[in-house]
């Protein structure tokens, strides 16, 4: 069986950190008042190639959502697909200092992740 080799381009189009289960918090607190989308996947995982190669072609709409990006190789990262409990990949959460917003699994296209940005941004409390 033949590696699926890691296309790194999306982490470098959108600026995603990489994290681990050590500096994930850190990271999130540094995120300040941005919306922030840890990007969860896995090696040799066919669905996270895609759903990159996906938002590699819509870069604009992608960048337009306003997001903090991070992403994680849970495969390498154990500990945070525990945390998290998921049961596959891809996976986005939205976090808002700190606080898990939402989740989206899976990429159904871009309106369906458009759509999980708006609703863990509308989760977000107002301030005066």
């Amino acid at each position: 069986m033949t590696a699926i080799p890691v296309d790194a381009t999306a982490f470098a189009v959108f600026d995603m950190q990489e994290v681990s289960g050590a500096s994930l918090d850190a990271a999130l607190a540094g995120a300040g008042d941005e919306l922030a989308v840890v990007f969860f996947w896995g090696l040799d995982c066919f669905n996270c190639e895609i759903a990159k190669k996906a938002m590699l072609a819509r870069p604009d709409a992608i960048h337009a959502l306003g997001l903090r990006w991070f992403h994680s190789n849970v495969y390498e990262h154990r500990e945070l697909g525990r945390r998290f409990l998921l049961h596959g990949v891809p996976t986005w959460f939205f976090f808002f200092r700190g606080k898990q917003l939402g989740r989206a699994t899976g990429w159904h296209g871009f309106a369906q992740f458009e759509a999980a940005v708006a609703a863990a941004r509308a989760k977000i409390p107002a301030t005066d």
